[in-house]
């Protein structure tokens, strides 16, 4: 699943000349569960093992898309140096790993950002016609440019604040590894220090949808089936550091975040899906 021919394409065709506006393009894949994949997916993120997918398992199913769109020259801005700056997802219903999925994936919303240029890869799930996920990435080219005026960038959920940790990890060394294996996201500022200095980290950090996935996972058995989870990401994770979920549950929703002594990685709000 490692999509590393498409990152190296994609350093390949970051020179020169791109596009000016969105591709038109919409991918599409269709995929039956692969069991050891999901269950690898769930060991790393600390979700349980069970017949329904954990609800940011699909992101994974459809990243494979996203960076075949991003990597080509009709895509405006170069892949490399792409930060992932906020994500929501939307589970209309459990989705049973027996099920075939029917996912497309296509961008929009490219616009200036007051750091650059922003872009959104949507994701839909479909099975049998039946909508039953949706994702929205968005991404940030740090000094590019777009056409038209600077958009607002998401709105970001608030902190929890002060409080008891809900809990507390010790995120290792080789967690940027491990999720790369099962996510196919092999970006070097994951995978190992020398490679992140590279690209300005003083060691590699966390992948953002491996946090996100990992605050999930502690709530399990206390999320509705439907939900929508709306996360925007901080300062990034370096490996190893230990980490504090703290949470705040509101009528049927919650709100969390994630922190440690180098400032908060993640904020988000996750309730019921209208």
């Amino acid at each position: 699943m490692s999509l590393a021919p498409l990152y190296v394409r994609a350093a390949v065709g970051a020179v020169g000349p791109r596009a000016s506006t969105l591709p038109g393009t919409v991918l599409h894949r269709t995929v039956d569960v692969d069991r050891t994949h999901l269950a690898d997916y769930a060991r790393v993120c600390g979700f349980r093992l069970n017949d329904a997918l954990p609800p940011t398992y699909p992101h994974v199913l459809a990243f494979a898309l996203q960076v075949e769109l991003m990597a080509g020259r009709s895509f405006p801005l170069p892949l490399p140096g792409l930060v992932h700056v906020a994500n929501t997802i939307t589970v209309h219903r459990r989705i049973d790993a027996a099920e075939r999925l029917e996912i497309a994936v296509h961008a929009e919303r490219f616009a200036g950002h007051p750091k650059g240029a922003q872009v959104d890869l949507v994701a839909a799930v479909d099975v049998g016609g039946e909508r039953v996920w949706d994702g929205r990435s968005t991404y940030l080219a740090r000094g590019a440019r777009a056409p038209g005026a600077v958009a607002e960038p998401p709105a970001a959920p608030p902190e929890v604040g002060d409080g008891p940790a809900s809990a507390v990890w010790r995120v290792e060394a080789d967690t940027g590894r491990r999720y790369a294996a099962v996510s196919g996201d092999v970006n070097p500022i994951h995978l190992h220090p020398l490679s992140a200095k590279a690209f300005g980290f003083p060691r590699a950090i966390a992948h953002g949808m491996w946090t996100a996935a990992r605050s999930l996972a502690v709530l399990e058995g206390r999320l509705p089936e439907a939900l929508i989870q709306a996360v925007a990401f901080g300062r990034p994770l370096l490996l190893p550091s230990t980490v504090e979920l703290r949470t705040r549950a509101t009528g049927d929703a919650w709100a969390l975040d994630v922190r440690s002594r180098g400032g908060v990685h993640l904020t988000a709000a996750v309730g019921h899906a209208a």
